[in-house]
């Protein structure tokens, strides 16, 4: 596994709260709070979409 820095994790109401993480090569992780071990990988930009998209509404019921 990879040494991952992981950001204060994100909660929204009555749902998961997950991270976002990176490693020294620039790639970036999502995981459930508490479950790191466990990350979903993919690029940066990909992750920061996926969080966008969360955030405004349109994928609510992935978490």
């Amino acid at each position: 596994m990879p040494d991952i820095t992981w950001e204060a994790p994100f909660c929204a109401e009555g749902n998961n709260c997950f991270r976002i993480g990176t490693d020294i090569e620039g790639n970036a992780y999502i995981a459930l709070n508490g479950q790191e071990d466990q990350p979903l990988t993919d690029s940066v930009e990909a992750l920061r979409s996926l969080i966008r998209d969360i955030k405004a509404g349109k994928a609510d019921h992935l978490l």
